[in-house]
């Protein structure tokens, strides 16, 4: 039988070890698609509902599989789909190879139908970006789409136009403008910086007496050598948002999230500290570092062009954070005056005191911030948790207590919407036998969550999505009352009310509906003992505020108590103290 194009394709993929390929069909890709069925679907043809959703997929899969996650789509306006999930594979650093459908060249230039600028579209977000127009341009073209997104940890983009997918494959010959290439495989090696650059980064750390780690989704393969670095250091540790899941929350040093969404003790550990080491974090927002002059900064990161971006860091150590540090513990000192480990790890009690009374605090109906803490005594330690963009996310940053083995993430830097259900898609084939919850906002549930819920049907998916029901696209609502007090836009920031647990229900899920915060752990005990798919569609109050880490312990506490007494008037107090705190976050 002859090979095709579109058949070696498919069979390269499967020696690279790919197992699944998440991709929605089209004409524009009809050789590959009819390569899969030569193939008996191995890989794996994974349909979602939508092609931006099967680029969220493949990058879930990566973030939590630790392998290149790959997608497919058509041409046009199928390519065009993907462009958002893509462009989240790049700014969260996460390797995911497109391949993707072209018109026929005898068309090309012609206006023809999907006929799209490819390489103007996808010329910005993709690390590497070639047109295969001849067989003989494989298995270069894919291989090299394939090792750069490992290397790069971005998403890279192969097009085949439709007619050469059905053309009979043949190899590159040995003869000149030929160009062959070797075997799929999976190098590995370690980086590790100069010696006396490690051993000036310790004389920083050694000589500091309050010293603060900030550490993010870099260090995840070095969580036992943070632990011991922040152990020795007396040191209290941060988390960015993409590292919330590297160290547990239950470690009483571990300050938590950090920014807009952190928490106070990240704050004021930030703010005090005389020593800051950075590892594997690109965190954006340096306001929430130190202020440049009050602490010596030493920086970890396998990407030397992240280095020194968002703190003037006096050492920095280009190289793979579990070794470099491994390096460094040697030479560190241990600290005997723990005097400000026992701070932060007193601001670190005290924050959990308050946030979990404020997560008592009545609402209406519902109070968000309980359907978080609720979810964190009953979090299964194997549990994979994704999050979506929006006012869920401070909930999440803020509420979601990680411990164990679990696994957790969001779209970090492009923040965009509709991510959870997708991720958890990807995550399910990433590592099939884990608890899966999505923690997802109504808005970004309407936007394309329940779309994916079929996908999730489909292939028999075990997962638990949460929905923050509130009929209001919340995150914006706020911003827009911080930034002057403006009241919400009706026009702009209510959603069409629907009931997310009957629709669940309608196509073979199941649904839980939640209207009194004391069914809530009663409610999480039942979707997470269920063995298939749960929407958790829980009612909650659009006017619980975020609570930036500015405000003070004992103005939230006070207000908290108050509340909590009966007082009538408590409730607007405090949702006005805390507004007042927003508006002093932004310029």
């Amino acid at each position: 039988m002859t090979t095709t194009v579109g058949d070696f394709v498919v069979q390269r993929l499967r020696d690279w070890g790919v197992a699944q390929v998440f991709a929605y069909p089209g004409d524009g890709i009809n050789g590959i698609v009819a390569a899969f069925g030569k193939a008996d679907n191995d890989p794996r043809f994974v349909q979602t509902r939508h092609e931006e959703m099967a680029a969220f997929a493949a990058v879930g899969f990566a973030k939590f599989s630790d392998r290149v996650g790959v997608c497919l789509a058509t041409s046009g306006p199928g390519a065009i789909h993907l462009l958002n999930g893509l462009y989240d594979a790049k700014l969260d650093h996460v390797p995911v190879v497109a391949i993707v459908g072209q018109t026929a060249r005898t068309a090309q230039g012609g206006s023809f139908q999907q006929e799209v600028d490819l390489h103007s579209l996808f010329r910005d977000v993709a690390s590497f970006l070639v047109d295969v127009t001849v067989p003989e341009q494989l298995p270069n073209a894919l291989d090299r789409a394939m090792r750069t997104a490992q290397a790069d940890r971005a998403p890279t983009v192969v097009i085949i136009p439709n007619d050469v997918q059905e053309q009979e494959y043949a190899a590159p010959k040995h003869e000149f403008k030929h160009i062959p290439s070797s075997p799929p495989s999976r190098p590995s090696s370690v980086v590790t910086p100069a010696h006396d650059e490690i051993e000036r980064a310790a004389e920083v750390l050694n000589s500091g007496e309050k010293v603060a780690i900030l550490i993010g989704q870099g260090a995840r393969g070095a969580a036992d050598e943070v632990r011991a670095t922040a152990d020795l250091l007396g040191a209290g540790v941060a988390k960015a948002l993409l590292g919330k899941d590297v160290l547990p929350d239950d470690l009483p040093y571990v300050t938590g999230s950090i920014g807009l969404l952190g928490t106070r003790p990240s704050y004021e550990m930030m703010r005090d500290c005389d020593r800051l080491l950075i590892i594997g974090s690109n965190f954006p927002y340096s306001q929430y570092l130190p202020k440049p002059g009050t602490a010596r900064g030493v920086q970890i990161d396998l990407d030397g062009r992240a280095i020194g971006m968002r703190y003037p860091t006096e050492v920095n150590l280009v190289g793979d954070a579990k070794a470099t540090l491994r390096a460094l513990i040697p030479l560190l000192r241990r600290r005997e005056d723990r005097s400000w480990r026992t701070k932060v790890e007193a601001d670190v009690e005290r924050w959990w005191e308050v946030v979990e009374r404020q997560a008592q605090v009545p609402a209406d109906p519902v109070n968000p911030m309980r359907i978080v803490s609720e979810l964190s005594r009953r979090l299964p330690h194997n549990a994979i948790v994704t999050a979506d963009s929006g006012s869920a996310t401070n909930w999440y940053a803020r509420l979601l207590r990680v411990r164990g083995n679990v696994r957790s993430s969001l779209s970090g830097t492009l923040a965009t919407m509709g991510c959870a259900v997708p991720y958890a898609l990807g995550a399910a084939f990433a590592q099939p036998n884990r608890p899966l919850i999505a923690l997802v906002g109504d808005g970004a549930m309407q936007m394309n969550g329940m779309a994916e819920l079929l996908t999730l049907r489909r292939y028999g998916i075990r997962c638990v999505v949460c929905v923050f029901h509130n009929n209001d696209l919340n995150q914006v609502t706020w911003e827009l009352r911080a930034m002057g007090g403006a009241p919400k836009f009706e026009e702009s920031q209510s959603l069409p009310d629907v009931s997310y647990a009957a629709y669940a229900r309608s196509i073979g899920l199941q649904g839980i509906e939640v209207d009194d915060p004391e069914q809530l752990g009663a409610a999480w005990e039942t979707a997470l003992a269920f063995d298939g798919s749960t929407v958790l569609d829980v009612r909650c109050d659009p006017d619980v505020p975020p609570i930036p880490p500015h405000a003070t312990f004992d103005q939230i506490k006070d207000m908290t108590e108050a509340v909590l007494r009966g007082d009538p008037d408590a409730w607007g107090v405090l949702r006005r103290g805390l507004h007042t705190k927003i508006q002093e976050l932004l310029p």
